[in-house]
């Protein structure tokens, strides 16, 4: 008798089968048991009928416990009144593991209540959905880059120097030197960048944000491409096409997750190209038609992303930035020098940043004077300054938040839910 997974019960219809997974729930009707069954792949109902199993065997079918690990053997048949559409006539049955009492029951729990149980959360189907969502995602991403011409390279996780700001960085001890978990591995693609032309990073990165917004991790993965040659509208362009990319492949490929998680599709399929483009200074002037004012040369906070958001159906990108507020390593624009040369992309209905990026300082005298405007240690960045000592060019790139785009495109209400072990301010375990 096979094993096959039950994502694959469609092509044995009618076939003797073994199934291999996890007791969701059973009820009883008489004669009959019947056993809903996970393994990962999908959902089956198992039918034990007393005439055609051992009494024992039929006895014990009535008291597994919920998430026992299971083996069961019968016969496929498609039935779409059963849950996933297939159940198995059972013949034999084995009870590979039988659970202790089960913590988490078809009721209402706190959201600390599972945070300590995320090792078991997991396997709820929303939380299974959101990572099949999460794994889709980061498929795109990779193959859009690599349709692109986008070569992956591998950034460090420690690194000797801030990228992002000197405050938000975890410090720890490499034998006997301070080291710091990186907060972008931009620098290090910006080195590749210079030696294979287009290349991109994906990964974990850290910020010691004391934070506690439902937008906020202090572990989360980041996709960082980098390329020479490019300006900001180059950037721009890239940006928008990778996540109208990963937006339609995830529709097209996740929508019965998708509907688990009640997202309005509608709302996915309207993101298409152009998207919205507006200056610093127009988001500005938004913000102030809205009720909403802001003095210029501030940044925005989350209310102010929101606001903005919503006046669009699709991502909106805004580039050129006051340059007070960027950091140290972006171009400032030729024509207007006291901005940026930067460009964030905010998700529609209120999801925030999704994208920050923009065009790097490629002259290393303006670079040694950011440097040192902002008191960063010179020393241990003299292999970032060599970039500019050796054959310098334009180059500009961004970074694409996974959890944030997962958030976004799931319909999430806490990005906790994007990652299957979220790291929060007072949130380490499990």
């Amino acid at each position: 008798m096979r094993w096959v997974y039950i994502e694959d019960l469609p092509k044995h219809n009618g076939q003797e089968v073994e199934i291999r997974g996890w007791l969701v729930h059973r009820r009883s009707s008489g004669k009959l048991h019947f056993l809903v069954i996970r393994d990962g792949t999908g959902i089956a109902q198992a039918v034990v009928f007393k005439g055609e199993v051992s009494p024992e065997l039929f006895e014990l079918t009535d008291r597994i416990p919920q998430e026992s690990s299971l083996i069961v053997r019968g016969v496929a048949r498609e039935d779409q009144r059963a849950p996933g559409g297939f159940e198995i006539s059972a013949k034999e049955m084995e009870v590979v593991n039988s659970a202790q009492e089960y913590p988490i029951q078809p009721k209402e729990h706190g959201v600390d209540f599972l945070l300590q149980r995320r090792h078991l959360w997991l396997r709820s189907p929303r939380q299974a959905a959101i990572i099949r969502i999460r794994d889709e995602l980061i498929k795109a991403g990779r193959e859009f880059m690599a349709g692109q011409g986008f070569v992956l390279v591998d950034a460090p996780i420690f690194t000797p120097a801030a990228c992002e700001g000197t405050t938000t960085l975890f410090q720890t001890d490499y034998f006997g030197e301070p080291a710091y978990l990186t907060q972008s591995g931009q620098l290090y693609m910006e080195a590749a960048a210079m030696a294979l032309g287009r290349v991109y990073c994906l990964g974990p990165t850290f910020r010691a944000e004391k934070s506690k917004t439902r937008r906020h991790l202090t572990e989360f993965w980041m996709l960082e491409p980098e390329a020479a040659w490019f300006g900001i509208d180059e950037i721009m362009n890239l940006a928008e096409e990778m996540i109208v990319c990963i937006v339609e492949r995830v529709v097209a490929n996740k929508h019965s997750e998708l509907q688990t998680l009640e997202r309005d599709i509608s709302k996915l399929e309207a993101v298409k190209k152009p998207f919205p483009r507006i200056t610093y200074e127009q988001a500005v002037e938004l913000l102030a038609q809205k009720g909403k004012p802001i003095k210029p040369g501030d940044d925005f906070g989350g209310d102010e992303e929101t606001l903005i958001s919503q006046s669009f159906d699709r991502p909106v990108i805004i580039h050129r930035y006051p340059a007070e507020i960027k950091a140290f390593y972006m171009a400032n624009d030729p024509d207007r020098p006291e901005l940026a040369l930067g460009v964030d992309v905010l998700a529609p209905e209120g999801y925030g940043e999704i994208v920050g990026g923009g065009e790097r300082e490629s002259d290393l005298n303006r670079l040694l004077e950011k440097i040192k405007k902002q008191n960063l240690p010179q020393e241990t960045l003299e292999w970032y300054l060599d970039l500019r000592r050796y054959g310098s060019v334009p180059h500009a790139g961004f970074g694409l938040g996974i959890e944030r785009t997962i958030a976004w495109i799931c319909g999430l209400h806490h990005i906790r839910e994007t990652i299957p072990f979220p790291r929060m301010l007072e949130r380490i375990y499990p």
